[in-house]
């Protein structure tokens, strides 16, 4: 594996990961779940007593949103900042960029901005910014991203902005290797 220090590691057997870990990594997706669970259940009860505007409020939440440009826009970049998350701890497991023991960096919060996302990130001993920045390309690849930018925490070391770059002018973007302009790329459609 390219530059992993844990040559050894790779043969002893894999410990698992614990229940808080999957649920903390899976956390919006487990409450949207819960939600469409709760608004079904809603839905069977009105419509077991014969209610009208529960199928009509659900509808007209759902729609209005997806019918709009900034309601698409606004579901567009929120899927692509849970993408971007899960992508970042595969990235993270794949690589060197966690500890001995298997764990990884947390991804406390992202956020869609006007070229991507922005990832705050918390790192655990042993991992530092650096890390991150010398990973650059393959969290770039592994996000479907133009560009990465790493940056630190001013005054905390343990804390790192990753600025993923999928929109805009970015040195380079816009051509394909041989530089001719691109006709149309699918990931940067797609990206919004």
């Amino acid at each position: 594996m390219r530059r992993n220090p844990y040559v050894l590691d790779d043969l002893r057997p894999g410990l698992g990961t614990g229940l808080v870990v999957v649920l903390w990594r899976w956390r919006t997706e487990i409450v949207l779940f819960a939600l469409a669970a709760a608004a079904v259940v809603v839905m069977a009860g009105a419509a077991g007593k014969g209610l009208w505007w529960a199928p009509i409020a659900l509808a007209g939440s759902v729609s209005v949103p997806a019918t709009l440009p900034a309601g698409r826009k606004w579901i567009a970049r929120h899927f692509w900042c849970l993408f971007s998350r899960h992508r970042l701890q595969r990235v993270c497991l794949e690589t060197s960029m966690h500890t001995r023991k298997g764990r990884i960096p947390l991804v406390l919060w992202i956020t869609p901005t006007d070229l991507g996302e922005r990832a705050f990130i918390l790192l655990r001993a042993g991992i530092c910014a650096e890390d991150f920045e010398a990973f650059a390309g393959e969290i770039a690849a592994a996000c479907y991203a133009t560009a990465v930018q790493v940056e630190r925490h001013p005054r905390r070391a343990q804390f790192v902005t990753v600025e993923i770059l999928r929109r805009g002018v970015v040195l380079g973007a816009g051509t394909w290797g041989d530089g001719t302009p691109d006709a149309g790329q699918p990931v940067e459609k797609l990206a919004g």
